[in-house]
């Protein structure tokens, strides 16, 4: 949605369409998703351990991660192909759910936002996670993937509040 609450991938007979960037300015864009994957502690104890059958569970999701990222416009029908000058996709334990966390951040300099960059490597991480070590916990679930922050552009910066 634009600031003034319509949708920009709609064109005035409801078709959808791509977004003409042509006369944004280009500038620096940045944007930060994240996700996790609740698992039985057992399993993340198998993937801390190092002992998936598949191999290293979180070095492999990473990878997944920014792959995908850069495969955005090939995933999703109306989103620009990017030249992307950052992925970076972080994966942490975290006891408490029990399971892993996972956050990317897309960067780049141009004229259109990478918050579906961002979305696509956590969403690609997350499924990874879940093909790895899907063989000791079919029960795993995979949840909250959400824009976090996003910063440059028309629309200006986001940050999601704490209770958001």
């Amino acid at each position: 949605m634009t600031a003034g609450g319509a949708l920009t991938h709609i064109g005035a007979s409801g078709e959808a369409n791509m977004v003409d960037v042509g006369d944004k300015a280009e500038t620096v864009r940045i944007a930060v998703a994240e996700g996790m994957v609740r698992m039985r502690p057992e399993t993340l104890q198998l993937i801390r351990d190092g002992d998936a059958k598949k191999g290293d569970v979180i070095g492999t999701a990473r990878l997944a991660g920014i792959m995908a990222a850069k495969q955005t416009a090939n995933l999703i029908p109306l989103c620009h192909p990017l030249m992307l000058t950052r992925v970076a996709v972080e994966i942490t334990e975290d006891a408490a759910l029990p399971g892993l966390r996972v956050e990317a951040t897309a960067k780049l300099t141009g004229r259109t936002g990478v918050e579906m960059e961002a979305l696509t490597a956590v969403s690609v991480a997350c499924l990874t996670i879940y093909d790895m070590a899907k063989a000791a916990d079919r029960e795993m679930e995979i949840g909250g993937i959400r824009l976090v922050a996003k910063s440059g552009g028309r629309s200006g910066d986001y940050q999601r509040g704490e209770h958001g």
